[in-house]
């Protein structure tokens, strides 16, 4: 009797509804594919990992940069929690420090947002059968990105926690919100942001946010405006 051939599991992590909603359905159209799950952060992402009454699955296609915890350290969370499954990183970032991140975390493939469809199915094949992708834009700034000489990204100095407590402050989270969110006590959180700070050779949660632009730890051009608004204020 003839089988079907198993087919490749996806959970997708997007905290955009309609990027999500939109590769949702290109995959549907695939018959080895099938989206198991669809959640909106990568704290989600770790729930769904946990939940034992759901599907494990082959692949994780992962936004980069979300609020939270963010994908960097969502895919090292949820490798220590299921080694088997496979990351699939996206983004719009293609240079800085997002991308080498990712990778170092154990994504096997970092892809961008305006690639078509066919290369995103490729990306995704390719990773289920255990080997790396990285689209050729990608792979260009990863070979010649100006912030990867003398030992990488300025970024690369911090530590895993520092750097995911840098995320946080560029996105506009308070020391309060952030000890309760990571359930450490503001004293600790204060001692963190120092350390960033002295690492990075600031002063400021306004130049760590020009840094963190400059160096693609975000991609919202929202940022720019605000960083524009508190040095107005600050002059």
């Amino acid at each position: 009797m003839n089988t079907l051939p198993k087919k490749i599991t996806i959970l997708l992590v997007d905290d955009h509804t309609l990027v999500r909603t939109g590769i949702a359905r290109m995959l549907a159209d695939e018959t080895d594919m099938e989206v198991i799950g669809e959640v909106n952060n990568g704290e989600e992402a770790i729930d769904f990992i946990e939940n034992e009454s759901k599907a494990i699955p082959a692949i994780v296609l992962m936004d980069a940069r979300m609020p939270g915890i963010g994908g960097i350290e969502a895919t090292r969370q949820i490798l220590e929690r299921s080694p088997g499954s496979r990351i699939v990183a996206m983004s719009s970032v293609v240079s800085g420090v997002i991308p080498s991140q990712m990778l170092r975390a154990g994504a096997l493939a970092f892809i961008t947002k305006n690639i078509e469809i066919e290369e995103m199915l490729k990306a995704v094949r390719t990773v289920a059968e255990g080997n790396h992708y990285v689209t050729p834009e990608v792979a260009t700034h990863l070979a010649l990105d100006p912030f990867a000489h003398n030992g990488g990204s300025l970024f690369d100095k911090l530590s895993r926690r520092e750097l995911q407590i840098a995320q946080l402050l560029t996105d506009g989270k308070k020391v309060s919100q952030i000890s309760e969110y990571l359930k450490l006590s503001p004293k600790t959180v204060y001692s963190y942001r120092y350390r960033i700070f002295e690492k990075l050779g600031i002063d400021s949660d306004v130049e760590l946010t020009i840094l963190a632009v400059k160096h693609g730890l975000t991609d919202d051009t929202q940022d720019y405006r605000e960083i524009s608004v508190e040095q107005r204020k600050a002059s």
